[in-house]
Parts: C-alpha cells; structure tokens; sequence
C-alpha cells in the first residue's frame, strides 16, 4: 500500500509557495478597516486646521510688525479731561491732554484743524501728520497718498512746526524732514490704534469737521 500523505502535504506547500495565499495572509493584507480610514482622516483634519491657525491667526501686535522708527519721543501722564475754549498745550503739535469733548473726524484736511479736537481723535487712536503749509505741493500729494484710506489718520497743515513734517499719537511724536521718509509708514503702523491708545475702538468719524473724500 502507497502512502500519499508526503505527497499531498508537498503539493500543499508547492501552491502556497506558487501564489496561492492562505487565509491568514489574505487577512494582513486586505483593505484597511473603516475605522484605521477615519483614524487617518481624523489626523490628516487635525494636522490641515493647525497649518490654517496658525498662517491664518492674527497678530497679538499687528502695529509691532512694522518697526518702532527711530527718533519717537515719547510723553506720560497725559491729561484727558473735557473742555471748552482754548488749551495750551507744550507740544507743537500736541500728543495729548485735556481736549475738546468732540472728536475731529479723520481724514485730509487742506487748511489747519483745531488742536483740542484733533487731541480728542488721538485719545481715540488717531494718527495725526501735520506739514508747514509752504511745503512743496508735490510732498503734500505724498503725504496724501501714504494716509489715503487710513481710517485712523488725520492729515493737516500745520504753522511754526519744528520740521516740515511731524508725526504724532497720543503720548509719542516724531519729527521728520522729508515727506517721503519710510519712518512716516512705520510711525502709522505702529501707532495707529496702538497699544498707546486710550480709548481703543473709540470712533473717529461722526465728530467734527469735513475731511477730503
């Protein structure tokens, strides 16, 4: 009598070897189960909404990003009481003080504003440029241009200014001798609603006075 056990376990392991796969085999190397694919959605999610966050996430310190220019004076214990009339004020032009109750509106003004409102819309984070009202026309454009849809910045003429072009926020100035010095646009961007602010988010519009459109 012929035993074929041999055989058969030999021919066995000849068509597992030859490409068939065994059932255990098969299980490894199966499709993903639904529950490893929400797992890896889940994590590809998560790891996409931080990249978001953090491109996205604004800046604790919008202003910072611009650079505090050299040569910023800085002013304290500022007064902020309201007033009526005239104000003397040590600074030309003013950073701060007691001030007119109504807030000049920002904008561009061909002619000189009144000190006491305009301290008024730099408690309420307003930048104010002034400029000697000889300065050339083609410097005066661009002051116009640097301050144009700037909601928070006053542009005025302004008599027996230092320099031809000064630059002041509440409680900091800064004096410039070109209207096209880069440090007027990092004086804006740092200062314009800034940290120095008083009253942050206090409007300048619906005040006084008639800018340029």
């Amino acid at each position: 009598m012929v035993r074929t056990r041999g055989t058969s376990a030999a021919k066995g392991k000849q068509a597992t070897r030859g490409g068939g796969r065994s059932p255990v085999a098969a299980a490894r190397g199966g499709r993903p189960s639904a529950w490893t694919i929400a797992a890896v959605v889940v994590i590809v999610l998560f790891v996409a909404g931080l990249a978001v966050y953090f491109v996205t996430r604004p800046s604790p310190h919008p202003a910072a990003s611009a650079g505090v220019p050299q040569g910023v004076q800085t002013f304290s214990n500022l007064a902020r009481d309201h007033v009526s009339g005239h104000v003397d004020y040590p600074q030309t032009p003013p950073v701060g003080g007691a001030h007119n109750p109504v807030w000049l509106n920002c904008g561009i003004y061909p002619s000189p504003v009144a000190n006491e409102n305009a301290v008024h819309s730099m408690e309420h984070g307003a930048v104010w440029i002034t400029y000697l009202p000889n300065l050339p026309a083609p410097d005066v454009a661009t002051l116009q241009d640097a301050v144009r849809g700037k909601p928070y910045v006053v542009l005025s003429p302004y008599p027996g200014l230092p320099t031809p072009v000064v630059a002041s926020a509440w409680g900091v100035q800064l004096r410039l001798t070109s209207a096209s010095d880069p440090s007027l646009a990092q004086f804006i961007g740092n200062y314009q609603r800034g940290p120095q602010t008083p009253e942050p988010g206090a409007p300048c519009s619906g005040g006084i006075g008639n800018p340029q459109p």
